[in-house]
């Protein structure tokens, strides 16, 4: 099966050879790449801005390796801290104990008693000796355990400092994802709006509809008011018209006649 899939390969790659010659090569890449892309605008962007959150998730496992190497870095500190102030007691014990005995042998005596026991200033001068030696590799000891010590705290503060800017960079990230999740819904539901088609015969036939419904409503009240309005009675809310006394004297007066007797009709 192998084989068949080289021979096969080995065939395709031989004839675009000889179709496109020496630029096969170029040809094929430029078709992967235009593959690659097309097969990149398919994917939904619901896809990817999750796909961008997963991505954001995995810097925790780096994060939380970064708080365990600090973590050792503090207990270190700390017992190394703790050890040279244990050690720089004890030189600064051993210290008074050499300017004691060298203040001792500077006196002369011919023999030293210590702890009960008789020492001869030969033997003091050796202890003092050995005393002294002991002491300044101690001192020493110290000396490069505290740039040991310092080396480990700038080492402490550059992982904290790392830390932190992790941490930053998450949430910075983590509030991108969201502010592209929020876009994204705001183009979908533009989109949905846009491409929301309203049927105009249906439009039309509600519109219909209800200017029946109006006329029909119209007809009703009318008919309502007629039933109310009963004829044969006396127009009691009807105005009445007030007949002036002195009709045809203002007649004349206004055409610029004599006044004559009016009748008793007017």
């Amino acid at each position: 099966m192998i084989r068949k899939a080289l021979y096969a390969a080995g065939a395709v790659a031989l004839l675009g050879a000889l179709i496109f010659g020496r630029d096969v090569f170029s040809y094929a890449r430029t078709a992967g790449k235009s593959m690659r892309q097309a097969v990149k605008s398919e994917v939904p962007l619901e896809f990817e801005v999750e796909r961008a959150r997963e991505l954001v998730e995995k810097i925790v496992p780096d994060i939380r390796h970064c708080m365990h190497v600090i973590a050792e870095q503090q207990v270190d500190v700390e017992h190394i801290t703790a050890d040279i102030a244990r050690r720089e007691t004890s030189l600064t014990d051993q210290e008074r104990v050499i300017l004691s005995l060298r203040s001792d042998l500077d006196e002369g005596d011919k023999s030293f008693v210590y702890a009960g026991r008789q020492y001869t200033p030969e033997e003091v001068r050796r202890d003092l000796a050995t005393r002294f030696e002991r002491f300044k590799i101690a001192r020493d000891t110290i000396d490069r355990d505290r740039k040991v010590l310092d080396a480990r705290q700038q080492a402490l503060v550059a992982n904290q400092q790392k830390l932190d800017g992790m941490l930053a960079a998450k949430q910075d990230l983590e509030v991108q994802v969201e502010q592209l999740e929020a876009r994204l819904k705001t183009v979908q539901a533009a989109q949905t709006v846009s491409t929301l088609e309203i049927d105009d015969s249906q439009l039309a036939r509600a519109k219909s509809l209800i200017r029946e419904l109006n006329k029909q409503l119209d007809v009703k009240e009318k008919l309502l008011d007629s039933e109310g309005k009963f004829t044969g009675l006396i127009p009691v809310d009807a105005e009445s018209v007030v007949t002036p006394q002195e009709l045809g004297r203002d007649i004349d007066t206004y055409f610029g006649k004599k006044p004559a007797a009016e009748s008793p009709s007017l």
